[in-house]
Parts: C-alpha cells; structure tokens; sequence
C-alpha cells in the first residue's frame, strides 16, 4: 500500500469548479465514510480550503485508488469524472508525501508562504481522525507534515513574508483605518478576518453568524483585543450592510448568504465587500450594483499573479531546500520500519531453532545435568544473536538507503520466512529523487 494525494486547486481550476467540488464542513464526515468504503482505499483525509480540494488516501493500487476517489468527487459535485480529470493533479509514494510536505509549508499556497494552510491541514487530519477514517499510515504522515510545515516557517521567515487569502483581499479593499467592518460568518476564516481588519485599524467590527452563540463570542473576543464589536442577527444583515465600509463574508456555507436584496445602492458611501466562501457566498449580482467593489478568490487570485510575492528567491531555495531533505528522511525511516516485521520474523525463526535442538538435545541426553543444560542454552542463544546483530542493523541501514532493493523480501526469500508476516507495514514503493517525483506529477 502506498500514499495517494489527488485534488484540484487555484492552479488546475476555475472558481466555479472549485465550488462545485468544495465540500461543506458538515458534509465532511459523509464523503469520508464514502471514499474509506471504497475497495482500494484503507486510509482517508480531506482538505477542502477556499482555493484547495484535496483527497489523501492509503490506497491498495494506485489506479484503482484514483478511480475510486474521482469517482466519490465527481459524485459529490454532480459532474462526471471525466469532467474532472482535467483539473486534477495526482502524486503517489514519494510524490505524494512531497506534495502534502510542500502544502503544509505554504509552498503550493495562492500566496506563497501563507500560515493559515498549516492549521487547515491540522483540522482535516482532526476531522478524519474523528471520523474513524485515519490509521497509522495517515497518523504518522500527518504528524511528520505538521512539524515540517512548522520547521519551514521558522527556518526560512516565510510566515512573516507570507500573507493569508484574507489579507490580500483585505488590501485590495483599500485603506481600513478608521471605517466600520461586518463580518459573516463566525468560524475560522471569520476570526482570521477580524483579526486582519483589527490590525488593519477599522474602528468597528460586527459579527453576523447563522448561530448567534458563535457571533457573540467572536465579538466578545475581538473586544477584548482593543476594537468596538458587536454580534448581530443574520436577519438584520441588510441593515448592517447599510452601515459597513467593509464587508467581509465566509459561511462555508451551499449557496450564497449575501445577496442583491441586502445591499442598496450607495455613490455616496462606497462598500467594499469580500466573498471568501468557496462556494461563493456572494451573489454576482451584486457587484452591478452602484457604488460596490466586490472582491472575490478570482479577484485575489489575479491580484497574486499580476504583483507577485514578497518572498525571495533564496527563501523559496532554502524552503524546497528543508521539504527535499524531510521527504527523503521520511521515506528512510518508512524502508526501515518495513523491513522490521522481516528481522523479526528471522529473529523469532532463529529462537524456534534453537528451542527445537535444545528439546532434541533433552532427549539425546535425558541425564544431562541441568545447570549444564542451561549453560549450553545461553552459549548457543549468544551465538545465534552475535551472528544475526550485524547482517540485521545492516540490513535496515540498506533498507533506508536504498529503495531500487527490496531487502526484506530477499531475506524472506534467503530464510523462507512466512510472507504473511513482514507486509502488513505499508511503506512507500517509489525510489525517491527529486527528479523521479517531477515525473510522478500529472499536473
């Protein structure tokens, strides 16, 4: 078994692609259950972001595996999987874990060396976790991701170059200083939001959420950071919008929150809104309207191409630098841990035999004095183990070393150990390189 990453992202799809394969937060756990029951999939997690949808899986085959998973997303967005292979990317093995490596880092990120994926990444793993879909494959994967992710910022200062989604849109909306704020949607990226309208300088921010509850407490903690908030009732969002400079709206939810019966004409008082849900959570129609700026995950994603980044060469170079290094000690260790169960089947065969002529021994010389007995069950047991400790540590040190060999299937074979017994560690079965896992990629 190895590791499948398939997904479609701001660099492969439209917007309106993108929303229609998006995965609302409550349907999550749903299309887990529905890719684990697949026939080639053992181990799932989905990352669903407002510029990512991506599916990681521990997969028996790998072609199955991807027709599996295409055909659950297709399904989910009502399209057919030829629909969508055109947007796909695919990365298997050593690939794969390249991938997910340079995604927690914010390298594959809209805006490069952006933080905010990191705890994405963090939550999709909690919600497959929490769906009983993760096992130790995707456990360890993901633990070793996040700690990268975390080594990459650090070592490189990319989460201090790196801006969010939110605070692109938030700079093409102009100065904030001083200018009241309404933000829809109390979840992650609506606390993301407030905090960049804060640091932006608006003199009031209002919180509206389909779950009252939440809004207060958004509001409630935004207070205690030093700005005027207040929560408010989603039935008073026309009304909110009104009195706003900004609108910043992210719901997660199906379909759009914000439409052109909440907003009036206003030449006097332009608005700016920002719709970062993906689906969109603002009505097209809106932008027509007199006197509004719409600024949308197109708008951010054309704003990042035409001005670039902020990040130098040689952070990029250190940071695919730190990824490459951490992928291939990965991958090491997953050769050495699968040719364990191998040694310690040959280890358990050695103790059988030697347990075997030491009974055989007993019977020969039934009168053999005891302590004598004992003495030559050790000798021959030190014997057994200072022939086996060389060829054993060796042979996992070439195991890690070396991928194009497969060492615990030749001491199967050399020992004629049970085959059953060392393949139930799943490791990935592609020689890393970097230039082999350019070739893996289909994107």
């Amino acid at each position: 078994m190895s590791v499948l990453a398939i997904g479609l992202s701001h660099r492969t799809a439209d917007i309106a692609t993108l929303e229609r394969v998006a995965v609302p937060a409550a349907e999550v756990e749903k299309v887990l259950h529905e890719l684990q029951q697949a026939d080639d999939v053992s181990e799932v997690m989905l990352l669903s972001t407002c510029n990512r949808i991506e599916v990681y899986a521990v997969v028996e085959t790998f072609h199955g595996g991807l027709s599996d998973i295409a055909e659950v997303l297709a399904r989910q967005a009502g399209m057919e999987a030829s629909q969508l292979y055109d947007h796909f990317y695919v990365h298997y093995a050593g690939a794969a874990v390249e991938h997910v490596f340079s995604v927690a880092s914010g390298l594959d990120s809209m805006v490069v060396g952006e933080t905010q994926i990191l705890g994405q990444v963090r939550a999709a793993y909690a919600t497959a976790r929490e769906a009983g879909t993760v096992g130790s494959t995707l456990h360890e994967l993901v633990q070793t991701t996040l700690r990268v992710g975390k080594r990459v910022h650090s070592e490189t200062g990319l989460d201090r170059l790196g801006a969010s989604v939110v605070s692109e849109a938030l700079a093409a909306a102009g100065e904030l200083a001083g200018k009241r704020a309404l933000v829809v949607g109390a979840g992650s990226m609506g606390a993301l939001s407030a905090s960049q309208l804060r640091k932006a300088g608006v003199a009031e921010i209002a919180v509206a959420n389909r779950t009252a509850e939440r809004a207060a407490r958004l509001a409630a903690s935004i207070s205690e950071q030093g700005v005027a908030a207040r929560s408010v009732p989603m039935a008073e969002l026309a009304d909110e919008v009104g009195r706003a400079d900004v609108v910043v709206v992210c719901t997660g939810a199906k379909t759009p929150v914000l439409g052109a019966e909440h907003v009036v004409p206003r030449a006097d008082r332009p608005v700016v809104i920002c719709d970062l849900g993906l689906p969109r959570d603002v009505e097209p129609e809106v932008e027509d309207i007199p006197g509004v700026t719409l600024v949308d995950l197109e708008t951010v994603r054309k704003r990042m191409a035409e001005s670039g980044t902020a990040t130098t060469e040689k952070q990029l170079a250190k940071a695919s630098g730190i990824v490459l290094d951490e992928v291939r000690a990965y991958l090491a260790s997953q050769r050495s841990a699968a040719v364990t169960p191998t040694v310690t089947a040959l280890r358990k065969r050695a103790a059988e035999v030697v347990d075997a002529e030491l009974l055989r021994l007993d019977r020969r010389l039934p009168d053999l004095d005891p302590g004598v007995r004992d003495e030559l069950g050790r000798t021959v047991r030190r014997v057994v183990d200072k022939l086996l400790h060389a060829p054993t540590v060796r042979v996992k040190q070439l195991a890690a070393e070396k991928a194009d060999t497969d060492y615990a299937n030749a001491l199967r074979e050399l020992f004629g150990l049970d085959p059953q017994v060392p393949t139930v560690v799943s490791s990935p079965s592609a020689v890393f390189k970097h230039e082999q896992i350019d070739g893996e990629r289909s994107d």
